[in-house]
């Protein structure tokens, strides 16, 4: 250990609070560069990246990355077999170019279904282990997670759905929610992801893009001490035939053509999963566009391999770990986590109560968690109540991080709860399957920043003049396993392709929309270029926040952009809004946030109002956002 390491200062201050920490990190940042943790020799060679690399041959791990890129085919063909992905039927060729590539095909004429690759552990050893509503700690074993997926998939078939049939799934992240996912993938069916938070109107518009014939769902959605109603949610959006976990205290009476989970699931556990083609759907995901409906995303029976090879390589997800990361089926981190800890062999760990006091941390702790994942609003949020302070978290062996731009000293406070173990920065998206860029256990760590391009990924900063530069807009080289190659209800090529610039070496270039820094060896992200923003980890667009504001009586229009805090960290919406008559700002925020709660999502919180005259447009006037974001505040 170097005297001069982040890990040798802060042993010097243990059993002292963060605040000395964090003055210690300040004066000495300039001599760490940033660094607040750096692998030893040993636990370089015990990463998973570290004995493959071994194995070919390579050097070290950006000898493995540059590899990875100049024989994309070679690299995900290997990260297949390493992972021991079980196919039916060998691909003829691993990756297709013939219709150029933008439409690049993945391990072309495979046939396999890649649900059973999810159940490649020992029968006995641990899937799932959960804290139920409850509040106690279980675990369910691979063979009887398979066994539930079986009983799902056989139900499905009973009554009447078959392969290729769009069945939904809005409800909380649980036990039944993994086994019903699996069970559609097993049947041939395709999940459709609705998060358990979306209004009925929100839940309407995914279930007619997708098509689905089914929806499974939980009468209420249990949340400290409330039940907030799920199934009557479904039934406001008119929605296809349900399948109604009961889990409160009351029961509702359900609409006719509707079934109790109990009643529908019939007890055949034996279930010969439907061989498809790679390139079958298995997934409809949504991910909000500039403008009009959430963009549909199918991933296919090949997308699971980018989550399981991220996690394999990346989050270093070995046999045996657990890995727990709050979410749900409707953000695509819900099937990441699923794909990326059972093809891995891991266990997930499932929390049923939100993850926002010590109960949570107290899981953490009792679960034996390994691999945590996070959104940077949340560890905001930990920090300022220091409620999982005095935890015992020493089976962390890394964080994960995603969905919003990170905080640095927030996330030095979160190593600081776990003896300084690293963050692994993830940035990708729905349509990419995973990440783009992210870190390393092989690599050291800089809070709140990225170490490495994603292996098989690769991608460029231009700046405004469409040349490379270190702080930018980011935009993808494609191909990569992942990467979408259509969308179900927008031009695939439009969305991607249409307008790009051409790359450094004449590459194809895809659109992404993030801003990026690079800064030494690592970079740092600085949220969205276009009009889309995340807020508390969901992608939503500017476009449908003023859809639902521009009804507001007394509203001309309205405005939505997301900015940064000054220190940096998660984004914060601020709506700015021209009216038709005289309104209290404060009587109109309350409104508007109403408004959002009920429409949109009530994890989407308005930070800041500004009433204004007029708002500045284009020529052709449209709005110009990018000069509000630049004006405010």
């Amino acid at each position: 250990m170097s005297q001069n390491s982040w890990r040798n200062i802060a042993s010097k201050l243990a059993g002292k609070n963060f605040d000395e920490h964090l003055r210690a990190y300040r004066e000495n940042a300039g001599a760490l560069r940033g660094i607040a943790w750096e692998p030893t020799a040993e636990e370089r060679g015990e990463t998973n990246a570290a004995r493959f690399l071994e194995k070919k041959g390579l050097a070290d791990f950006n000898a493995l990355y540059e590899w990875s890129v100049a024989d994309r085919a070679g690299f995900w063909e290997a990260a297949a077999a390493e992972l021991g992905i079980r196919f039916r039927e060998r691909c003829e060729e691993t990756l297709d170019l013939s219709e150029g590539i933008e439409k690049a095909q993945w391990f072309k004429g495979s046939v396999l279904n890649i649900a059973e690759s999810c159940f490649k552990a020992d029968p006995d050893a641990l899937a799932i282990r959960y804290r139920d509503f409850g509040g106690q700690l279980k675990e369910l074993s691979y063979a009887k997670l398979e066994a539930l997926a079986n009983r799902v998939a056989n139900s499905l078939v009973h009554a009447g759905f078959g392969p290729g049939d769009a069945i939904a799934v809005n409800m909380p992240m649980t036990v039944e929610a993994v086994a019903i996912y699996l069970g559609i993938v097993k049947m041939g069916g395709v999940v459709v992801s609705i998060a358990d938070s979306f209004a009925p109107d929100e839940i309407r518009t995914r279930l007619r893009i997708a098509g689905a014939l089914a929806i499974f769902t939980q009468d209420v959605a249990p949340r400290a001490g409330k039940e907030l109603p799920l199934y009557q949610k479904v039934v406001d959006a008119e929605a296809c035939r349900a399948v109604v976990i009961r889990v409160g205290k009351s029961s509702p009476r359900l609409r006719d053509g509707d079934n109790d989970w109990d009643s529908f699931l019939c007890e055949d556990e034996v279930f010969d999963a439907v061989a498809c083609a790679p390139e079958s759907p298995i997934n409809i995901l949504f991910s909000s566009g500039t403008t009009g409906d959430p963009k549909a995303i199918a991933w296919n029976h090949i997308t699971p391999l980018k989550c399981a090879t991220d996690g394999y390589f990346h989050h270093d997800i070995r046999v045996g770990d657990v890995v727990a990361w709050p979410t749900n089926l409707g953000w695509m981190m819900g099937p990441w986590l699923i794909f990326a800890a059972l093809i891995n062999k891991a266990t997930i760990a499932l929390c049923y109560e939100a993850p926002l006091g010590k109960e949570f941390g107290e899981f953490v702790e009792r679960a034996g968690v390994t691999m945590l994942g996070l959104v940077p609003s949340l560890v905001k949020q930990w920090r300022s109540t220091a409620c999982m302070e005095g935890l015992d978290w020493k089976s962390i062996r890394c964080f994960s991080s995603t969905g919003e731009c990170s905080n640095s000293e927030d996330y030095l406070y979160l190593m600081y709860l776990a003896d300084y173990r690293p963050v692994i920065e993830y940035c990708g998206g729905t349509e990419i399957g995973g990440g783009f860029i992210t870190g390393s256990l092989c690599l050291p760590a800089v809070p709140g920043a990225f170490s490495t391009p994603a292996l098989g990924s690769a991608f460029v900063i231009l700046d405004e003049h469409d040349s490379p530069t270190d702080n930018g807009e980011l935009f993808l080289i494609p191909p990569s396993v992942g990467l979408s190659t259509s969308l179900l209800n927008r031009d695939h090529h439009e969305v991607y392709y249409s307008g790009t610039p051409r790359g450094p070496k004449g590459e194809l270039l895809r659109r992404h929309g993030d801003q990026f820094e690079r800064f030494g060896n690592f970079y740092r992200g600085h949220g969205r270029v276009d009009d889309t923003m995340n807020l508390g980890g969901i992608k939503v667009s500017s476009a449908e926040i003023e859809r639902v504001l521009n009804k507001t009586p007394g509203v001309k229009e309205t405005a939505a952009i997301a900015v940064a805090p000054s220190g940096g960290g998660p984004s914060e919406l601020v709506v700015f809004t021209v009216l038709n008559e005289k309104v209290p700002a404060d009587a109109l925020r309350t409104d508007f946030q109403k408004r959002i709660k009920s429409e949109l999502n009530p994890l989407f919180k308005i930070h800041d109002l500004k009433i204004v005259d007029l708002l500045p447009r284009t020529a052709s006037n449209k709005v110009m956002r990018r000069v509000l974001r630049k004006q405010y505040p």
